[in-house]
C-alpha cells in the first residue's frame, strides 16, 4: 500500500511535477545557479506547506517534483518563488544580465501536472535524468 500523509483532517496524497522555463529559453543554467534556485525553492516551500522530493535542471529549465497539502495555494507559491527567486538570482549572479536584460528571470508561463497513478520512482528518475548533456550546452556565466 502506498504512504499517505496526513493532518488533522483528510489523508491524501498530492504529488505533482513543475517545469519551469527561463525567460527566451536562455541557457544560463548551471549546478551553482540551480542549487541556489533550489535553496529559495525549499525556504519559500515550507509557509505553503509544499516538500520538495526531486529536482534537477537543464541548461534552460528546472524540474521539480514535490508534494503539497490540501490547503497548499500552489499557483500563489508559485509565483512567489518565481518572484523572489528572480530577484535573488539576478542580484547574486549579476552576470546573468548578460542574457536576461529585463526584470524577469523566468518565463510567465509553467507546466504543473499532477502525477496520478505514475509510479513515483519512474518520475524521479526521469528528473534526475534531465539535461545530462547540460555542460556542453550552457553559456559561460
Amino acid at each position: 500500500m502506498k504512504k499517505l500523509d496526513n493532518n488533522n483532517h483528510s489523508v491524501f496524497k498530492l504529488n505533482f511535477h513543475l517545469i519551469l522555463v527561463i525567460k527566451y529559453r536562455r541557457k544560463v543554467l548551471d549546478e551553482k545557479i540551480s542549487n541556489r534556485l533550489k535553496e529559495i525553492y525549499i525556504n519559500i516551500a515550507e509557509t505553503y506547506n509544499i516538500t520538495l522530493q526531486t529536482w534537477n535542471h537543464d541548461v534552460d529549465h528546472v524540474h521539480i517534483l514535490f508534494t503539497a497539502h490540501p490547503n497548499s495555494e500552489i499557483s500563489k507559491f508559485i509565483n512567489a518563488y518565481k518572484s523572489a527567486s528572480s530577484r535573488l538570482i539576478k542580484k547574486e549572479f549579476p552576470n546573468i544580465k548578460i542574457f536576461l536584460w529585463k526584470e524577469a528571470f523566468w518565463s510567465k508561463s509553467f507546466l504543473l501536472l499532477t502525477t496520478g497513478d505514475a509510479p513515483i520512482e519512474v518520475l524521479k528518475q526521469y528528473i534526475e535524468t534531465q539535461g545530462e548533456d547540460r555542460e556542453k550546452n550552457a553559456y559561460s556565466i
